[in-house]
């Protein structure tokens, strides 16, 4: 049936992420369709109790590239958007059901997603199987590995990726396994969109020009105990203060502990500096614009980009170090922003801003590599190259030995010793100890 109308649905969980399709939309990045539906999956731990994207300020100013919006949440109630997907036999009943649900008729459906590798995203890719697919990045992690091997059957459905041009000269990792081209956003549409929602909602109560701090429940990712987020929030706070500044809003992270926010307030009282709590739910890139902050400080957020970037924003972060150590396993997909931002942003207790990275595009191969080998076996060469000539007291943060060592790459072990791995002698010895060690371990157990 050539002449089947075309529906295009497209999934958004976040306010940046609607925004990213509407300066998309804006830049005519999609072929015409003819209806636009924006499926909406709030993905909270309890979804209950967090405010849904369609109700957050300036959200009407993009619900009218869509001809309408529905609800992912709704759809698979009582289920969880992060923890639910059709069992394979039930696909097709799925897909009857939502084309009957949502007036789909044998329209032909096209998906854009974020996050292909996790559901959501990948839930509905298996209900509609015939679907092409796009995949968008509103953040950091599309510089880093797909950090999961996709089925070819989803992969090889997947058209493109669209990003944000959030590091200048860097190309996207994730999906080039498929060869899946990256496509940026137009930068000037993408402002645009954010101007709208900065002219929508009540006037802000924060000081024009003050410091920004931004939070983001890191403990909620298992990453740090909620003691050492408060922890983090407090030296974000006192190394502000070192800066000089004096009146500082913080934007906590809309799920985050109200209980954070008054030992913040309390830290403010001892420094004797005024300190803003913002509990409007409110784009941090809006606050760029209303606001104009001296300074954006946080830890790996993609907000510092988009300041750094977009809007020419002194930024500063703090705490990358402790998350490089945290960050478990290795192939944990926050490692590409924490060392993105690591290398890129200036540390908060840095006297003077530090020397730019030179190649990032090098470091971020070398450790896309390290995390996800298997997925990127052409990207070993270049991993070797830059550890080979970059490995030294600054860059051994973004690495860990024991991975090297798993991978047999340089590094692996300290360049004196470099000649154990190729010594026939020195292998024999360590094989008998460990059969040595075995044995001993067996007495002990069986007795």
């Amino acid at each position: 049936m050539p002449n089947r109308p075309r529906t295009q649905i497209f999934m958004a969980s976040t306010l940046y992420g609607a925004a990213t399709l509407a300066a998309a939309l804006d830049a005519d990045r999609f072929e015409p369709a003819d209806r636009r539906l924006l499926l909406l999956s709030n993905n909270a731990a309890t979804p209950e109790t967090t405010a849904s994207l369609d109700t957050m300020p300036g959200f009407d100013r993009l619900r009218g590239r869509f001809d309408r919006v529905l609800s992912w949440n709704e759809t698979i109630s009582p289920f969880h958007p992060g923890g639910w997907s059709p069992r394979p036999d039930d696909a097709p009943l799925w897909e009857r059901y939502l084309r009957l649900l949502w007036g789909l008729g044998d329209s032909h459906v096209e998906l854009v997603v974020e996050s292909i590798q996790v559901n959501p995203a990948l839930a509905l890719a298996q209900v509609f199987p015939g679907a092409p697919l796009n995949v968008y990045a509103d953040g950091l992690m599309s510089y880093g590995p797909t950090r999961n091997k996709l089925d070819p059957l989803i992969g090889t459905r997947i058209g493109r990726l669209l990003h944000l041009d959030l590091v200048p000269g860097l190309t996207p990792l994730l999906l080039t396994e498929f060869g899946v081209p990256a496509e940026t956003v137009p930068t000037d549409a993408f402002l645009k969109v954010l101007s709208e929602l900065a002219d929508v909602g009540d006037a802000l109560d924060v000081p024009h020009g003050a410091a920004l701090l931004l939070g983001q429940y890191l403990s909620a990712l298992g990453i740090l105990t909620p003691e050492e987020e408060e922890e983090l929030h407090v030296r974000m706070l006192q190394g502000t203060v070192a800066r000089g500044h004096r009146e500082i809003v913080f934007k906590p992270h809309p799920s985050a502990p109200a209980r954070w926010s008054r030992l913040l307030e309390r830290e403010a009282e001892k420094l004797d500096i005024e300190l803003t709590v913002l509990d409007s739910p409110v784009l941090a890139e809006v606050l760029y614009q209303r606001v104009r902050p001296a300074l954006v400080v946080g830890c790996f957020s993609t907000a510092l980009l988009t300041a750094a970037t977009f809007y020419d924003l002194p930024t500063a972060r703090t705490g990358t170090g402790l998350l490089l150590e945290r960050l478990t396993p290795y192939q944990n997909s926050n490692r590409i922003p924490v060392t993105i931002v690591d290398a890129l942003v200036d540390d908060l207790g840095d006297a003077k801003p530090h020397k730019p990275y030179g190649d990032i595009g090098a470091l971020v191969a070398a450790v896309g590599y390290a995390m996800q080998h298997q997925i990127y076996p052409t990207l070993r060469p270049a991993a070797e190259r830059y550890l080979t000539t970059h490995l030294d007291q600054h860059t051994w943060r973004y690495f860990k030995r024991r991975r090297l060592t798993a991978l047999a790459l340089p590094g692996a072990i300290p360049s004196q010793l470099a000649f154990i791995p190729r010594n026939a002698t020195v292998r024999k010895v360590a094989r008998r100890a460990r059969a040595v060690q075995r044995r001993i371990k067996k007495r002990a157990v069986f007795g």
